[in-house]
């Protein structure tokens, strides 16, 4: 049987014909952008014509995006430039309890340097509340920055609602969607929105490209100095055949069929909460991303369970890919409520596009018997 791979949110597999189309910018255009000969016009046409395509995606202007390392650049761009921008008049960020390392660490970071941050909590099924976010604004608050969907437990949050308040207040508003983007649809027109990171690698597209989109007219300040590459926002010579790679991905986004992908999800969460007792959800049954499973089982051992997976040909995560190689305990999971215990004994499955229904069946074949298995070795002590 072919590996079944169900860590779709920590990276997907590059699509062939993303690595197609990325192949001649690796080989026969290979100019710097920023040279005014024919080779680097070459690759400077690719770029504008990528970020039309990317732009296009959210309804947003060629101008508005930035292209950038990855999402976790993107993040701290844009905390930490708009932090340096507004600071001190304004030294107040308002965040949530679940939100990536990438915004979570910036935040630290801000606060070692005068910053000010609330950390919103969540509920149960990670919601955040919107009158709580509201009492939390001051006259010294220069952002909202709350994620789209949450990585661990597929939680979609209200940018239209999060959005109002912002502006009602004149406060600028950022989200993380580098999970939901292109899963879910976001008109950066209607959306009250003036920043929003997005990525690559989540989309079946190459790894170490991103962009940021900054609504026009926002100012913030530049995070890496140098040749003033991307309208002198963001330096560096541009990932010229990641940038192609990433357009190709978010073209051929619109093909893949993510009400599939939803029913699949749906059967093999219900699969293993009616067929393992003693098995919890995280996040909530609705308003959730269309790929994302999160339970935890009780007396398993998250890790152990994993490797059992994997024996069998399986591959998921106990959590954040981000936090996989430390004994750092998950922040979503614990601000939603689970204890130690409850964190240690979770699994992420995540699908993808090439998720088939043998997958989810042969997943809920074996997935009973070794945890049978584990709780009679005797499971957590």
């Amino acid at each position: 049987m072919n590996p079944i791979y169900l860590d779709n949110a920590a990276t997907t597999k590059i699509d062939k014909e993303v690595v197609k189309t990325m192949q001649p910018y690796l080989e026969e255009f290979y100019g710097n952008p920023s040279s005014v000969h024919v080779k680097g016009q070459e690759t400077k046409l690719a770029i504008e014509k990528a970020r039309k395509t990317i732009a296009d995606s959210i309804n947003a202007n060629s101008e508005e995006i930035f292209f950038t390392s990855g999402g976790s650049e993107s993040n701290n761009w844009a905390l930490k430039g708009l932090f340096f921008e507004y600071s001190p008049k304004k030294n107040h960020l308002i965040t949530t309890k679940i939100e990536h390392d990438s915004i979570i660490n910036p935040c630290k970071w801000i606060e070692k340097k005068g910053g000010k941050i609330t950390y919103l909590d969540v509920d149960k099924e990670g919601f955040i509340n919107l009158k709580k976010l509201k009492k939390s604004l001051t006259p010294k608050t220069f952002l909202i920055s709350i994620m789209h969907a949450n990585n661990e437990i597929g939680t979609i949050q209200n940018l239209d609602e999060i959005g109002k308040i912002a502006k009602e207040k004149g406060i600028l508003f950022h989200s993380d969607a580098a999970q939901s983007y292109t899963k879910i649809p976001i008109d950066t027109k209607k959306i009250k929105i003036d920043l929003m990171t997005i990525n690559s690698h989540k989309i079946y597209g190459p790894k170490g490209v991103g962009a940021l989109y900054i609504k026009e007219g926002t100012k913030i300040n530049p995070l890496i100095h140098g040749g003033g590459h991307e309208r002198k926002k963001r330096s560096g010579t541009e990932n010229v055949a990641g940038i192609v790679g990433f357009s190709k991905a978010v073209e051929i986004s619109k093909k893949f069929d993510y009400k599939k992908i939803s029913r699949l999800r749906n059967r093999l969460m219900e699969g293993i909460l009616n067929s393992i007792p003693n098995t919890k959800l995280n996040g909530p049954r609705e308003n959730r991303l269309p790929n994302n499973v999160n339970i935890s089982f009780k007396n398993c051992e998250g890790e152990a369970l994993g490797a059992y997976l994997e024996n069998k040909g399986i591959y998921v995560s106990t959590g954040s890919a981000c936090m996989s190689n430390t004994d750092a305990e998950s922040h979503v999971l614990k601000a939603i409520g689970l204890n130690p215990k409850e964190q240690d004994s979770t699994i992420r499955f995540t699908l993808g596009k090439d998720t088939t229904e043998k997958d989810i069946n042969y997943v809920l074949k074996i997935l009973p018997e070794i945890v049978e298995k584990m709780r009679k070795i005797g499971g957590l002590k």
